[in-house]
């Protein structure tokens, strides 16, 4: 455990809310008519970005009317940090994904360089194409390796945590999102 409960509570007393419950219930339902539109005529591999996207993965994939396969890959450059570092791989996906559409659904796109390195690793391993959901995309004002093709909210230049994103390990549970209490 990287936090103490008591510091935990003292981070969210002090955060910023940033996206309200209800917009991200709003943002996660207009992602899913869009997609469905865009992929209602395929069998697509839906791959869920371990951990952050977990949340986010299980709050859209009910609403996709559409046949789909899941499975995960987990992949990370921030560890308990709060700025990312190298890109460590510690799951790459079961399913095979020669041939096929895929769709990576990822938590925060940031630099962007954790999803540029996800479709390079799915194209190489022969993916026909690659789509990817972000729920939040961050204001950096930067030019990024890679955007999502989805995007449900954008997020200011901060650390945000909730709704899968994590501050030191703590609050991915939340159903808003917050930014830390800028320094």
């Amino acid at each position: 455990m990287s936090l103490s409960p008591e510091k935990a509570r003292r981070i969210l007393e002090t955060a910023e809310l940033v996206c309200s419950a209800s917009a991200v219930s709003e943002a996660v339902a207009r992602l899913a008519r869009e997609i469905t539109a865009a992929l209602a005529g395929s069998f697509p591999l839906a791959l869920c970005v371990m951990r952050g996207s977990v949340i986010f993965a299980g709050q859209l994939l009910p609403q996709l009317r559409f046949p789909l396969e899941f499975d995960y890959l987990e992949v990370t450059r921030y560890g308990a940090a709060t700025r990312g570092g190298e890109l460590s791989w510690k799951v790459t996906p079961g399913t095979a994904v020669a041939g096929r559409v895929v769709l990576v659904l990822d938590d925060i796109l940031d630099q962007g360089e954790t999803l540029a390195a996800i479709r390079e690793k799915l194209l190489a391993a022969g993916a026909g194409r690659v789509l990817s959901a972000v729920f939040a995309d961050k204001d950096t004002g930067r030019a990024k390796a890679a955007r999502a093709d989805f995007v449900g909210v954008r997020v200011p230049d901060r650390y945000v945590f909730g709704f899968g994103m994590d501050v030191s390990g703590a609050w991915r549970n939340l159903p808003e999102i917050y930014a830390l209490k800028e320094q």
